[in-house]
């Protein structure tokens, strides 16, 4: 059976979904209600491809959180084959995957009989448990190398530029109602303080490219 999944970060991208799901389909926009994305957690991986920079801080990847009252986030909606399923787990494996049923972009409406999987927030203490096993030396390989204690609930982390730039190329690519969505409703960890805003702040996010080894990755 297919699975769907909503995409709210770097999944914006087709491209960078199909990097790991190369035999998706049905790909679009929706909206999901009740959440809000933050930039309030370290990614692994920023580190691994040599793009998180320990000094500022500019370390942090999205995640979405239930948030009452919040504004709809406009997403992407795909499907994949059920054996590419682990691939899912394996590249979102910090957070935790929770089920939503998607409305449709114009008018709101749930899609009947659609339960999309989404990267919701966890916890350190779920992933030192799920993830290491309780084991820290788990926890050492994938973050404790890179001097990071502490993956969530971070107050002290900014967006990971070279990510942040991509997800902003990816949303635009799908026209303004997305941008502004993603520009307005997307906050950094103090959750007052939104992209717009951010970039207004550093507009030289936007006009660094990623490193060469990383430009196939995040080309929006």
């Amino acid at each position: 059976m297919p699975v769907a999944i909503a995409g709210f970060g770097s999944l914006l991208s087709e491209s960078s979904a199909r990097r790991t799901f190369p035999n998706l389909f049905d790909f679009k926009l929706c909206r999901i209600a009740g959440y809000r994305r933050v930039f309030a957690h370290c990614a692994a991986v920023f580190f691994e491809r040599g793009i998180a920079r320990a000094e500022t801080g500019e370390i942090s990847s999205l995640s979405v959180e239930p948030c009452d009252g919040a504004a709809d986030l406009v997403c992407t909606l795909f499907s994949i084959p059920d054996d590419e399923l682990p691939a899912f787990y394996e590249r979102e494996m910090e957070f935790r995957i929770s089920e939503v049923t998607p409305l449709t972009l114009d008018t709101r409406e749930p899609m009947l009989g659609v339960k999309a999987l989404v990267c919701e927030k966890s916890s350190d203490a779920r992933f030192m448990e799920v993830v290491c096993k309780n084991d820290p030396a788990k926890f050492h390989e994938i973050y404790g190398k890179w001097g990071v204690k502490q993956v969530w609930d971070r107050v002290d982390v900014l967006p990971c530029r070279v990510y942040l730039r991509h997800c902003v190329l990816a949303a635009r690519k799908h026209g303004p109602v997305c941008s502004d969505n993603f520009l307005d409703e997307t906050y950094l960890c103090d959750r007052k303080t939104t992209v717009r805003q951010h970039l207004a702040s550093d507009p030289t996010i936007m006009e660094e490219g990623p490193p060469e080894a990383a430009k196939h990755i995040y080309a929006g």
